[in-house]
């Protein structure tokens, strides 16, 4: 298995991804990583590594897409960039995924022209995978999809669904429609003709509404949704957990910390964690991380892209919007 990796993504590139890719190596077997960028910014910062194992390599792209760039734009005026190269590696056979850190936009838009959405899947969504008292739970769609049909909807319910069996190891994942109440006839046209083809398709283990106050409590293992809304759920989940991570560490300060173990609390609230997002209804493996991301952000990314060419996550995906 081979995965690109976008060397010039994260806004310290290369030094995140470069390490992180070393990370990731360290723990997988059978994975080989090429970083793509500028070669020789990347082999500079190799050389601060010392010796590096023979699955890294790296494939030379001159351009780098920066936040300046129109997403939609990219493919025709950095045909040369990080993001273009590393998706056409995929679509080519060169490699079996692809991560990258850099402009979410440019990456969306860049991995539906190159890889193409599935048949069947009108709006490829970005799934987010957010912390609960339970398991994690994958939110669908987090901000590609501001205007949303039903029908999209219960794509998303499919293609999360898939993701939970092939990625999240959930073998009959509980899928819930965010809404303002409980009752089938709550909410807007958009919610309440979801939840009658939601409630229609026999092969989705639907549960119902969910509001907002469910999500924490583990209620659901793939939450579908509009973007417009998943996107403000996502940073919303983002600024608290970034919150209570402060306070607790603030009144820590006052006690004798030995006497606590929060490390798992604070794994838990790191989106580095999860590593990245992925662009599900693909016919290929297109995960986005955060800009931010540190190495180990990265490695998670990687691990993630990994478990869904393992599993063969395209080809599931495909064969259950055909059924």
């Amino acid at each position: 298995m081979k995965i690109a990796l976008d060397a010039m993504g994260t806004d310290l590139a290369p030094a995140p991804e470069v390490e992180g890719a070393l990370m990731a190596l360290r723990d997988a077997e059978g994975v080989e990583i090429v970083l793509v960028g500028d070669e020789t910014i990347i082999r500079e910062e190799l050389e601060r590594h010392g010796e590096i194992p023979s699955t890294l390599h790296v494939r030379h792209a001159p351009d780098r897409v920066t936040a300046d760039d129109p997403p939609a734009a990219v493919m025709r005026r950095k045909p040369e960039s990080s993001i273009v190269v590393g998706l056409r590696m995929q679509k080519e056979g060169e490699a079996d995924a692809f991560v990258s850190a850099g402009s979410t936009g440019a990456v969306m838009a860049s991995s539906l022209f190159t890889l193409r959405p599935l048949p069947g899947v009108e709006r490829p969504p970005v799934g987010a995978l957010l912390p609960t008292a339970g398991e994690l739970c994958l939110l669908l769609d987090a901000g590609a999809n501001i205007g949303c049909k039903p029908q999209h909807l219960v794509q998303f319910a499919h293609l999360g669904s898939v993701y939970a069996k092939d990625t999240m190891g959930r073998n009959n994942p509980r899928v819930g429609l965010l809404n303002i109440g409980e009752e089938p006839g709550k909410g807007t046209e958009l919610t309440i003709e979801a939840h009658e083809l939601l409630a229609a398709e026999k092969r989705i283990n639907f549960i119902g509404n969910i509001e907002g106050r469910d999500i924490v409590g583990g209620e659901c293992d793939v939450i579908v949704c509009d973007g417009f809304v998943g996107n403000v759920l996502l940073k919303f989940y983002e600024s608290v957990a970034g919150y209570i991570v402060n306070l607790l560490r603030r009144e820590l300060e006052a006690v004798d910390d030995d006497l606590l173990d929060l490390e798992h609390v604070f794994r838990v609230l790191d989106y580095a964690e999860y590593g990245g997002a992925p662009l599900l209804g693909l016919g290929g493996v297109s995960i986005i991380c955060h800009g931010e991301s540190p190495p180990k952000a990265i490695r998670n990314a990687l691990a993630v892209a990994a478990r869904a060419v393992r599993s063969d996550l395209v080809r599931h995906s495909a064969e259950d919007l055909q059924l």
